[in-house]
Order: structure tokens, then sequence, then C-alpha cells
């Protein structure tokens, strides 16, 4: 039987020291690594079930390492033009820090590079060198301990922005066993493999998928929870991507020629059928159907990452009439085992499929969402993406489904510098154009505003016109930005963008704190800011705005948080038919049809029935009768042919019509259609 390394270490340890280190020509310290057998991985719980399964692997050849990460002046020497990176956030200035700011190409072609200057061969490790020699016989949480000392940490813990006063010269901590110094953070680290499953069996050489969509990443960095140091932890990102906390360090020593595994397949495991449905003209009567829960718990046999917190969804219609619902699951709101689950309700059924992994770039924030079928049968999916945890410096990524969402394609960066105005809203939409229009918030807190990004180019290329102009969010003000966070908005028939959000409030003429209303006469390059009719909305509450297929444009929000009341506005007042007044609290919906200038018609999203129902997210339980309706919720919806509205809200999935949310009110059902 063989034996594991730990019990040879003593032995290997003196073999090292009997090989010299070598130090090539850039003056990296090249460190032998033995050969040898160890037991990859951990006990994969919760947010770590990626480390499942523990299994043997065995280096078949040693190579070397270089005992550091590469530096900033290291890496210059193969592309001097990074020097202009040097320092942005005030980041890794020094000739000897880590460099930062290269993707996985880069690293690679560094490599390449490299091999033909020394004529050996140069390259990123393999997952399994990486963490076998970071381990370095060792099988304790960290290479020196259970837990990572005090003298290797560097700003470990969740950070909004970036921390600029961390220091990223290499060296400065003592080494492992093997003499590599910087294995448990300073930056993350470039692997060769594509990110998958572990295969659940003993291996030699293992060299990950043959395809994949992230390329893996090791060690953890800087301005990051200590847990994501550990060295059994996986990361992984697009291989495009590239911020402040990634670097690589290299391999000396020929690629083994292990057979690849099969390809990662993400796909929608539900059976899904592919031909183009027949939609049912509209239904002439109006009609509120009973809510459905769109989120639910999966099976406990099931592998489905569900955590907690499941919120923020967005909803859009397949060409096979099924309906597609994402939100994101979590612990913690600025968590990085946050995922993008997905349930799917088959076109003529009743009932939601239980959740599936939809997307998730492992250890990376997700927040921010965004689904839209461009009526010819495909689908765009733009999600947030973060460099760690929080939600404040997000990219922005796009893919695309033509197989009713079952498959995607690669993600591609739309907008790649990991910052602000980058946190995804539901509810993009087409221009009549056809320019591709995404909102996303400008910032991570309460107030700030909503940055437009506008695509001329089907999705190609997409740009944020009101980037870098200053904001007066106040009537009458102006600025780059839409006022509110969460904000919806929508194209006027003159070619104006419409905007409504949530927060910088406005007060109005009655000394009442008002929603802000947004026009842009110049493709969001800047917005003219006055006060709505309607209240504010507040924290757990996002609104919808969309063009109904039959003219209207309705905005569905709410009529008070039920917790943070301004100026005592609780409720809001509607008329009914006979044209009596009442108060009503929670979601509502308003429809204007002259284009924004008024909404005559205000309608409360119940039916009148009594339902005790679970809103999930920060909703939480509340009552439904006649003049209560969900009194919380992030809202996203979609309309299909069939002209039926579907709003969810973080957990309930509400389908009416236009017919219905103007019965019972002074206009008749007809009176204002098309």
């Amino acid at each position: 039987m063989k034996k594991n390394l730990i019990t040879l270490l003593p032995a290997l340890l003196l073999s090292v020291c009997s090989v010299a280190q070598e130090k090539n020509s850039l003056g990296m310290d090249m460190v032998p690594i033995p050969s040898g057998t160890f037991y990859m991985g951990g006990h994969g719980l919760g947010a770590n079930r990626d480390e499942a399964p523990i299994h043997q692997v065995t280096i078949a050849r040693a190579f070397y390492m270089s005992a550091t990460e590469v530096t900033n002046a290291q890496y210059e020497q193969f592309d001097p033009d990074h020097k202009s990176l040097r320092g942005k956030f005030g980041l890794s200035q020094a000739d000897d820090e880590a460099v930062i700011f290269v993707n996985y190409y880069q690293a690679k072609a560094f490599c390449d590079w490299l091999s033909k200057k020394e004529g050996k061969p140069y390259r990123l490790p393999t997952e399994a060198e990486w963490e076998y020699a970071c381990k370095a016989g060792t099988y304790l949480t960290y290479s020196m301990d259970d837990g990572l000392p005090a003298l290797y940490h560097k700003n470990q813990s969740h950070t909004w922005g970036v921390n600029n006063s961390v220091n990223l010269q290499v060296g400065t901590t003592p080494a492992n066993p093997f003499g590599l110094y910087d294995m448990h953070g300073n930056v993350e680290e470039w692997c060769e493999d594509w990110y998958g499953p572990y295969a659940d069996a003993a291996q030699t050489d293992p060299v990950g998928p043959a395809d994949g969509l992230f390329k893996v990443t090791r060690g953890g960095s800087h301005s990051t929870p200590v847990n994501y140091l550990r060295s059994t932890n996986r990361m992984a990102m697009m291989p495009e991507d590239s911020h402040w906390l990634t670097g690589f360090r290299v391999v000396q020593g020929e690629m083994p020629a292990t057979p690849y595994l099969a390809p990662v397949q993400y796909k929608d495991p539900n059976p899904v059928l592919q031909q183009v449905y027949q939609w049912k003209q509209p239904r002439k009567e109006a009609f509120f159907e009973e809510p459905l829960m769109y989120v639910k718990r999966p099976e406990c046999t099931s592998d489905v990452p569900f955590y907690h917190h499941n919120h923020c969804p967005a909803i859009t219609w397949c060409r096979n009439g099924d309906l597609l619902a994402i939100w994101f699951s979590t612990d913690d709101e600025s968590g990085r085992e946050m995922t993008i689950l997905a349930s799917r309700l088959p076109a003529g059924t009743a009932n939601w499929t239980e959740p599936y992994e939809f997307f998730k770039v492992p250890d990376r924030n997700m927040t921010g969402s965004s689904l839209y079928h461009d009526g010819n049968g495909t689908l765009i999916h733009v999600n947030g993406v973060e460099a760690a945890g929080t939600w404040q410096t997000l990219a922005m990524v796009l893919r695309t489904s033509t197989d009713n969402g079952v498959t995607w394609s690669k993600p591609s960066l739309i907008s790649a510098d990991h910052s602000m105005r980058n946190q995804v809203i539901a509810g993009m939409f087409s221009t009549k154009e056809g320019w591709l229009v995404q909102l996303a918030d400008a910032t991570p807190w309460g107030d700030g505003g909503t940055a437009l990004h506008l695509s001329k180019d089907n999705g190609q290329t997409w740009e944020d016109p009101g980037k870098g102009k200053m904001n007066a969010f106040s009537e009458g003000g102006t600025g780059g930005t839409i006022a509110g966070i969460h904000a919806g908005a929508v194209q006027l028939s003159n070619g104006d963008f419409l905007a409504f959000g949530r927060g910088n409030s406005i007060v109005d003429k009655q000394g009442l704190d008002r929603m802000p209303v947004s026009i842009s006469s110049d493709q969001g390059k800047t917005w003219h800011y006055t006060a709505s009719e309607f209240p504010p909305i507040d924290g757990g509450q996002r609104l919808v705005l969309m063009r109904l297929k039959e003219g209207p444009i309705l905005l569905v929000s709410f009529t008070n948080h039920p917790y943070r009341l301004k100026n005592d506005q609780k409720g809001m007042e509607f008329i009914d038919k006979e044209g009596k007044s009442y108060t009503g609290y929670g979601m509502f919906a308003a429809l204007s049809f002259d284009e924004g200038k008024s909404w005559p018609v205000k309608k409360l999203l119940t039916d009148g029935q009594y339902r005790f129902m679970d809103g999930g997210a920060w909703t939480g339980w509340f009552e439904m009768d006649e003049t209560h309706a969900e009194p919380r919720g992030y809202l996203a919806a979609t309309q299909t042919p069939d002209q039926t509205i579907h709003l969810v809200s973080s957990k309930n999935h509400y389908r009416f019509n236009l017919q219905w949310l103007l019965s019972g009110t002074l206009f008749d059902s007809n009176c204002c259609l098309k």
C-alpha cells in the first residue's frame, strides 16, 4: 500500500534540500517540488461542497515552482505596457509587489514567452499541483496551522470597494515546508485547469475538464475573509477577467499528458419541450389568478445550493411557452456563496419546477440579474459578478440561449472594469430603434441613482452614456444618472426615456416626500428630475416600469414601507368604480395612457380574497385582503404574447391582465386601449 506524503515528509524535505533552487534570467527563484501522493480536497460542506470528494492524487513527476508570485518587474519585461496599471486603485506600485490586473490569457502568454526566452517549458500550475505544493505534506486547514496566523493577514475581511493600504510585496512572511511564499493570501493565483467537479477516484496528474466557463484560481488574496485562504479552497474566474485581487506564479516543467475529463455541462436538468408554442388569443374577460409560489425549497436529496435568503428575481417568457425565473440564493447578501438559481413554469401548467443552479462563478458574489426575450427565440441573461464579496465592485456579464434557456453561451464581459454602476436590475428592454437597454444601480447604497447601459449592436458592445456626470437629485435638477436605485425605465413615443427609482426622494409642493421621476431626451446622457405623484419606496422594495403590448405604461410599486414611514404617509387613496375613496396598503399598479404625464388608473394588486402568504426574503408573512396587498418585495415582470402580465415578487408569481387592472375603477375596460 502506498504511503501518503505526510508519512514521507521528512525524507522528502531532505531530498528537496539536496536539490538546489534555480534562479532564471528574470531573477525568479524556482523551488524544486518532489513527486509524491497526497489527498486532495476537503469535507465539502455547505458553500464549500466543490471541495469534495477527498480523493487520492499522485503527482508523478517532480517540477519547479516559483518561490513567489510573479512581480511587476518580472512581468513587465514581457509586457512593458502593464506599467500603466501600477498603482491602479493605489495597489501594487513597487517592483517587488505581486503583479495584478492580469487575466488568464495574459498569464499564459507570459509563460509561453518565458519558455522561449529560457529554452525550458514554463506554464501555470495545474490545480492539483498547486494544492499539493501548498499543503507541502500537511493536512491542516492552512499549511502551518489550523488557523492563519495574524502575521499573514492582509486586510482579511469583506471589503467594500478597494482597500488601497495593502502592501503586496512578495516573500515577506515565512515560507511553507517546500519553500514557497504567499500560498495563503497576498493575491489569488491562476491555475491551468478549467473549473469542474472532482472525480471520485484516485488520480495521477489530473488536469481537469477539457472545457468550461471558468479557470481555477487558488490561494485567496488580500481583502478577503480568511476562510477563502485555506489550502483546499477552490475559486475561479472567467479567463478574460482581471482585477486587483489576482496574479499568478509559474511552474517549470512539462505539462502532464493526462487525458482531460469530460467538459462540464451546465444546463436545465428538467425535460424542456422545444417546439414553438401556439399562444392563445388574449382573453377578453378580466382575470386575476391565484398567486403561485415560484421559489421552492429543493428536495433534501438535491445537491442544489439553496440558502436561506432568496431574493432579487428576473423573469421572461420562452418561445416554447414556458416562463423562466431566476434569483439569487445566499446566506449573506455580501457573501461569496451567493449563487443564481432558476425555476421554470412549463406551458399549460400551474406548478413551478424545483430550483436548479443557473449561473455561478465560484466564490464570487453574484448580485443582480436580468432576463430578456428578444421575441425571436433568443434569451439574454445579464448578471453582476464581483471580484470578491459585497456588491460594490461588480463586472457585468452576458449570456444568450436559443433553446428556451436549457443551455447558454459562454459568458462574455460587457462591463469588465469591476466598479460601481454595474449592479444589474431586472427589466432589460428594446427600444424602437432596436437598441438594448439595461439598467444597473450606480451605487451599492440606498441613494445614488441608477445607470443606463445601452447597446446599439444587439448586445455586442455597451456604453454608459451618463458616466462621469455630476447629479443634482432635486426638483428641476439634472445629472447623468437616473434618480433612485433599483430603477425601471421605458422609452416614450417621442424617443425619450422615462424612469422611476427608489430613494433620492423629492419633496413636492405639499411638503411630502415623493418618488422621483427622471426623463432623458439624449439617450441617457443627461436626466432631468421632478417629483412624481407616487410615494417613495424603501428597503426590501423594488418597482416595475414597463410598456404593455396594448400601449399603456404600467408602474407597479408600493403604497409605503411597512416599517419606514415618512411624513406619516400610511397607504394610498384608491377610487372604486362607484367613485368612492378607500385607503389601501401594499403593492399597487398604475397606468398611464399619455406617456407618463398622468396616471389616472391606480389599483391595489389584490382580488379581495383573504390569504395568509409568505413573501420570502425581506417580506416575510403577510395578510392579503380587500385593502392589503403584498407589502414588500423585489418585483420583476414580463408580458407573454397572450397579453397576460406575469409579475413576480421575491417569492410569489401574480397573473392578471390589463382588463382586470381597469375593472373596478372608473374606467370602462375598453376606453383606453389601442
